[in-house]
């Protein structure tokens, strides 16, 4: 059977965490689960991270993009993977990602 887009780019990803030696692991959202959880999570180094996975124009959608911001917030390294930058996992998870993906919000974000 032929990978779709996303499933090459969550390939390419898993191949560099592999190579890095980190931890990580596929979230899988069921009854119990909570919704809008990046596609990739794990730790390297001492720090958590997580990534949201897209192939071509897909964008996460507000409730994925909330997570990656609340990650950050919580000083975990979070951010969306595609083709253009699915290569730079290293670089993304040793902090010198020469451009850092900016999450724009455009609801109000609620903390409990």
């Amino acid at each position: 059977m032929a990978m779709t887009p996303e499933a090459k780019v969550k390939k390419k990803v898993a191949d560099q965490l592999k190579k890095l030696g980190a931890y990580y692991f596929y979230p899988i959202t069921s009854g119990f689960g909570r919704s809008g959880v990046p596609d990739i999570v794990g730790s390297y180094r001492g720090n958590f991270f997580a990534f949201e996975c897209k192939a071509g124009k897909n964008k996460p959608t507000a409730l994925q993009y909330k997570n990656l911001s609340d990650i950050n917030v919580a000083g975990g390294i979070a951010c969306v993977v595609n083709e253009e930058n699915m290569m730079d996992i290293e670089n993304i998870l040793k902090g010198i990602d020469p451009e850092p993906e900016q999450i724009e919000m455009d609801f109000p974000v609620q903390y409990e």
